[in-house]
């Protein structure tokens, strides 16, 4: 994530006060007082987790969950330093209570739906990670389809974004996953979360205490100098991906190789390692691309997961949540690996950290400019489906509507983020890698206009939920797909009929 403030208290009073509804696509001039009508209720709309029927100011289960999760995470992460002293974790992840909790409604899920462990290994660069891996609760069922879960699973590893992103943010879409029948793992970069801030260089010394040389000249920094220190740099996530898939594959016989640290402050290798399906995929959409494990990532994490798909041969799918990064598209991207070669799915935002009105729309949602002749429907495409697809290589994109950068975490009561993105986000990484991790055949439900979710509502209820697709897109920016389905492809541009 990338930081940029949001949300003043008058503002979020007048917003709430808008009820939600519907959009439909196409419509009105933007300087008409209908389109300007229109823009209003989406920018409304785009703090509907918090202001909505069912969100966080409405759920009465939601603050008392959240005063209860803050208190046990807050103990339970300075207990967690406490133990280890030479590795500091010097953020806001860890340092401030309730930055971690995530959605509190959640908090019994691996007591009741699934099982998670935590574990901790080192970066390339001698940091201690933290990290939790998620599977399904023995014997269960998937939650949607009443099929038996049975073991080995398919894998994910899913990266978090930047400038205080935590894996307590993102436990929703592992927990999602885990329930119908994937091993995830979730984890901090350095510099993030619990994760520590310093390297350590693998000396006897550095074993026991950090290791940086802030007067290292630029060139030796990511050797002799503070490596992963600014932790705000893509290569921190991209070594942090592939670390991650490393710990992810390991197992008692080839354990994971913790650089700078000794046996008592590290996980040797996966937990999980025996519920994680090694068998050779022959039929991953990728020839060479035989693991079955796809890769997740948010933000700085997307641009991370976009570039490791192309060079690490492990990965058979991935899911780019805001945004997926095609050759181009960012100069600081350019070159090796930032190339189409696993099926991907993006999920885009219509707003960054703050939400715009339409004739600030040009550029990105990351970096508005003006925009006076309204927002150009193909905006989302060019960041990396157009690459995708013009590769030959199955994607899709999807847009929600009302939808921020701060969809796909989950934070309490601050920032903005629409009511269903979260959930719409959810179904269509399901779906995704059932796809091309499971090869089920789904056409029907990747492609249809109506979309399950099962939502937590406090209490240990899981409530369903069914999101109109059409309703829930955005109505500005184009949606698209272009996917094998037997010999033949089946694409659209514009899935809602936006005008691209």
């Amino acid at each position: 994530m990338r930081a940029r403030l949001v949300l003043a208290p008058v503002l979020l009073l007048a917003l709430s006060l808008l009820p939600g509804q519907a959009v439909a696509a196409g419509g009105p001039d933007p300087h008409s007082p209908e389109y300007t009508a229109r823009d209003l209720q989406n920018i409304a709309d785009a703090y509907g987790r918090i202001t909505a029927p069912g969100g966080q100011l409405q759920n009465p289960a939601y603050l008392p969950a959240l005063v209860q999760a803050i208190g046990r995470t807050s103990v339970d992460q300075l207990l967690l330093q406490a133990a280890t002293p030479t590795r500091l974790a010097l953020n806001p992840g860890n340092l401030v209570p309730g930055w971690n909790v995530g959605n509190p409604l959640r908090a019994n899920w691996a007591q009741t739906r699934g099982r998670s462990t935590q574990v901790a290994f080192t970066n390339s660069y001698g940091a201690l990670l933290r990290g939790t891996v998620h599977r399904p609760r023995p014997g269960a069922r998937d939650p949607y389809t009443g099929r038996k879960l049975r073991p080995p699973y398919p894998g994910v590893v899913l990266t978090e974004g930047s400038v205080g992103g935590s894996e307590g943010m993102y436990e929703w879409l592992a927990q999602d996953l885990a329930e119908r029948g994937y091993l995830v793992l979730t984890y901090d970069v350095q510099g993030q979360g619990t994760s520590e801030t310093l390297p350590h260089d693998g000396s006897p010394v550095s074993d026991e205490m950090p290791w940086c040389n802030p007067f290292s000249t630029p060139r030796e920094h990511e050797t002799n100098g503070c490596p992963g220190v600014p932790f705000q740099q893509l290569s921190n996530f991209v070594v942090g991906t592939r670390n991650a898939l490393g710990f992810f594959t390991s197992t008692p016989r080839r354990p994971y190789r913790n650089r700078g640290a000794d046996e008592s402050d590290v996980t040797l290798h996966n937990p999980y390692w025996r519920l994680f399906d090694r068998s050779p995929d022959r039929r991953a959409a990728t020839p060479g691309r035989t693991t079955r494990i796809a890769i997740i990532g948010h933000s700085m994490g997307a641009a991370a997961v976009s570039k490791v798909q192309g060079i690490d041969k492990r990965v058979a799918a991935v899911v780019a949540l805001d945004k997926l990064t095609g050759p181009g598209s960012n100069g600081a991207l350019d070159g090796e690996g930032n190339v189409p070669v696993v099926p991907a799915l993006g999920i885009q935002s219509e707003y960054g950290f703050s939400v715009t009105p339409w004739w600030m729309s040009g550029g990105s949602s990351l970096a508005p400019q003006p925009s006076p002749d309204g927002p150009d429907p193909e905006r989302e495409r060019a960041t990396g489906f157009d690459a995708w697809q013009a590769a030959g290589v199955d994607a899709m994109m999807v847009v929600p509507r009302a939808s921020t950068h701060l969809e796909y975490t989950d934070i309490p009561l601050v920032l903005p983020a629409s009511r269903y993105g979260q959930a719409l986000t959810s179904a269509y990484v399901q779906h995704w890698l059932d796809r091309y991790l499971k090869h089920r055949k789904n056409t029907k439900a990747l492609l249809g206009t109506r979309l399950r979710y099962l939502e937590p509502v406090g209490n240990d209820v899981w409530s369903p939920v069914s999101l109109d697709r059409d309703a829930l897109l955005s109505y500005a920016y184009c949606s698209a797909y272009d996917v094998r389905v037997g010999k033949r492809r089946r694409a659209s541009g514009d899935i809602t009929g936006v005008g691209c």
